[in-house]
């Protein structure tokens, strides 16, 4: 059966809407077809079953958080200092947490990939890849710290993502943005230091 890949698409970004608002359990057909204002027995003719909408909305998700070309680019052509690095985080971090509702979905995912062994081989395939290609751009573009760095951070900015998300009062904005540029600060190199010309 042909389908329309625009439907397809809305009905994965319902779908993703109603993992972070109602959770797994709140996640039916019915209430995706709800959601995405669509014909009731709508999201039955685009998913086999509910294991591949729980797939397809873990896949999306990574979709929508990837960074666009503009932001690859400014990572790639401003400089490899730590201030520049941390400033790098911190707008990673504002990205991410702009999509709430798919940082919500996903880690709704998460805990179904625990008990669904397809969904837990796809979210770790993409979350494999997703910390690969940080750590490919970040030595690419010459920034300091070697790969165990850039994995530090990618740990730490998520679970600061998840605190924004979840307790916001936990750590007011400027505090999230002072503790990532400490965290730069103590993981990354500093410049080295100038030579002393008097010594041999």
């Amino acid at each position: 059966m042909r389908q329309n890949l625009v439907r397809r698409a809305a009905l994965v970004d319902a779908a993703i809407e109603l993992l972070a608002r109602d959770g797994a359990r709140g996640l039916t057909f019915r209430a995706v077809d709800a959601e995405a204002g669509v014909p009731k027995g709508t999201a039955s003719n685009y998913f086999a079953n509910r294991d591949d909408l729980l797939n397809q909305a873990g896949a999306r998700i990574y979709e929508r958080l990837r960074p666009d070309e503009a932001t690859m680019e400014a990572m790639r052509t401003g400089p490899a200092t730590r201030a520049r690095t941390a400033q790098l985080v911190r707008e990673v971090v504002e990205r991410v947490s702009a999509f709430g509702t798919g940082y919500l979905a996903l880690l709704e995912l998460r805990l179904e990939a625990t008990r669904r062994p397809a969904l837990r081989a796809l979210l770790t395939a993409r979350v494999s890849e997703d910390v690969e290609n940080n750590v490919s751009a970040h030595l690419a573009a010459g920034l300091p710290g070697d790969a165990d760095a850039v994995r530090m951070i990618y740990l730490a900015a998520n679970w600061l993502v998840v605190e924004r998300l979840t307790l916001p009062g936990v750590f007011s904005e400027q505090q999230a943005g002072d503790l990532v540029a400490e965290l730069v600060e103590r993981l990354l190199p500093g410049p080295p230091a100038p030579s002393d010309p008097g010594s041999l």
